[in-house]
């Protein structure tokens, strides 16, 4: 639940058409001890304000010229699309209750103010609306979790794929093309077994973080399984648009790993697949690019072969899989 300081502390708009009305529960609140209180006495104001401020509360006048509280509720709708509507209603009208209630407000305070009531219904009002905002960011982190590795904060197999559909529908409308690159660490089961899992978690890590720092924005670099990653590239017109970042992407790798005292070394193979040159759909680039990866795997590693062509591309210079020395 949430606790007594962040319930002070939540933002409040009063909006009422008349000044006297505005400054009494402005001292109410205050008084009761609300630290973040706004006003307006412009219902035109309202939408552009809670776009800019999240309310998590809105006293709301429902008798006003030009736009009236029923009016601007349905602008905070639109703003609050399958949220939870802030909005407590201000009417010393009993026939126009039920009626804010049916428009989207969530409770009502009647005119003239009962300084009890006020009190009770908005906190009652604020403590929902806190709870509520608590869930939907509960529910947007879990959502994260599902589709992204939670070692590496990558994009995990299942975000990936819908990645790629999106990115050869573009290249369809385009008319380009687009290059799945399937990546795998030579040497990386050697750390894990000489140093221990913390010890190959941080050069994930640390591999994750170089990737996504050699790839441009656009780009979508993954983690699908242990070791490895598989990165994305949209309007890309040639395999020479593929294959001068895996070159880059090679070097990056092979940069040695400072990790507790050590320097650890090792490298990566990738197979490149192309669309629509190699396969139309994202199960098969992924599949042509793995076996892509093989092929430079059976070559020698430390090197990256393309689908399209029969033999692998040069490896970067030689060098040992995994070393350790003192930092």
């Amino acid at each position: 639940m949430p606790s007594r300081d962040e319930i002070l502390n939540a933002k409040i708009l009063v909006v009422d058409d008349c000044a006297d009305n505005i400054d009494l529960m402005l001292e109410i609140l205050r008084d009761a001890g609300y630290t973040d209180v706004k006003s307006t006495m412009l219902p035109e104001q309202v939408c552009p304000l809670h776009r800019q401020h999240c309310y998590d509360l809105i006293l709301l006048d429902l008798q006003m010229p030009g736009l009236n509280g029923f009016q601007v509720m349905k602008g905070l709708k639109e703003i609050e699309q399958g949220g939870y509507l802030p909005v407590l209603a201000l009417t010393a009208q009993p026939s126009f209750k039920i009626a804010a209630l049916e428009a989207g407000a969530r409770d009502f305070i009647s005119k003239p103010f009962d300084l009890l009531e006020v009190h009770k219904r908005i906190h009652n009002m604020l403590e929902v609306r806190l709870l509520y905002k608590e869930l939907a960011q509960y529910s947007k982190q879990q959502q994260e979790l599902a589709l992204h590795d939670p070692l590496t904060g990558l994009p995990n197999r299942r975000l990936l794929e819908d990645r790629i559909a999106t990115v050869l529908q573009h290249a369809v409308r385009q008319h380009t093309k687009a290059a799945v690159m399937y990546l795998d660490l030579d040497g990386f089961k050697g750390i894990n077994d000489t140093y221990g899992h913390a010890c190959g978690d941080e050069v994930l890590k640390m591999v994750a973080q170089r990737l996504t720092g050699c790839s441009r924005k656009e780009d979508t670099v993954a983690r699908v399984g242990g070791d490895e990653f598989v990165i994305v590239l949209g309007d890309v017109t040639t395999l020479r648009d593929a294959q001068e970042p895996a070159a880059k992407l090679i070097e990056a790798v092979s940069e040695p790993y400072q990790i507790n005292g050590l320097t650890l070394k090792l490298s990566t193979s990738i197979g490149i697949s192309l669309f629509p040159d190699d396969a139309d759909n994202v199960d098969a680039l992924i599949g042509v690019a793995d076996m892509a990866l093989y092929q430079a795997k059976r070559s020698g590693k430390n090197r990256c072969c393309a689908a399209s062509l029969a033999a692998p591309l040069p490896s970067a210079p030689a060098h040992h899989s995994m070393l350790s020395t003192p930092a």
